[in-house]
């Protein structure tokens, strides 16, 4: 099983990147999908966070996603219990998505491939790459926040050097879509290549 970790900053390009794969014919495992998932109406890990945060955590019946992040944002003990909790049945999803897909070889996108072990599933790191300036920009367009917010984000996560040192592959995202998928064809020939041998 050949698996390539697609991974990088807020508003790299991410999901831009995997709908080019998606097009070339790869299937792709999305890690926040699947983070969703484990949290959904019913499932026994809502039922833990409701028990640990208490009642004002949902809405509804679900999961208050934007509350939940505000909590663990600012409270490391908090964040390192919910961490704990959903990594694990997270990571045990994601195998098993990865272990039925068909194509040649597949992509696993996650914004925390690099921060937690999911990393160590995958043959190759690719980094989607950008300017913090683009980051912000985009973060800003799609998700109609605040520059300060967006730069709270960056700063969370993992350095721009650090990422990159971790890169088996870089793609730099600035310039148009056209390019960026002139280089993604490259990188999908060689990833066939690649998982062939």
């Amino acid at each position: 099983m050949y698996i390539v970790g697609l991974t990088g900053g807020i508003g790299s390009g991410k999901s831009a990147v995997a709908d080019r794969f998606i097009e070339l014919g790869i299937e792709v495992i999305d890690a926040d999908q699947i983070s969703r998932k484990v949290v959904e109406p019913g499932m026994p890990a809502l039922e833990s966070i409701k028990e640990y945060f208490g009642e004002d955590i949902l809405e509804g019946n679900a999961l208050n996603r934007g509350k939940m992040r505000d909590i663990i944002f600012f409270d490391i003990k908090k964040r390192k219990w919910l961490e704990s909790l959903l990594h694990p049945l997270i990571n045990k999803l994601i195998r098993n998505s990865l272990e039925n897909t068909s194509s040649d070889y597949s992509i696993l996108v996650s914004p925390l491939l690099l921060e937690t072990n999911q990393f160590e599933i995958c043959s190759r790191i690719l980094v989607v790459d950008a300017e913090e300036s683009d980051q912000i920009n985009r973060t800003i367009q799609r998700d109609g926040v605040s520059k300060d917010q967006v730069s709270k984000i960056i700063e969370s996560q993992i350095t721009r050097k650090e990422r990159l040192a971790k890169a088996d592959d870089v793609l730099l995202n600035d310039k148009s879509l056209d390019v960026l998928y002139l280089k993604i064809d490259d990188l999908n020939h060689k990833y066939l290549k690649l998982c062939q041998r």
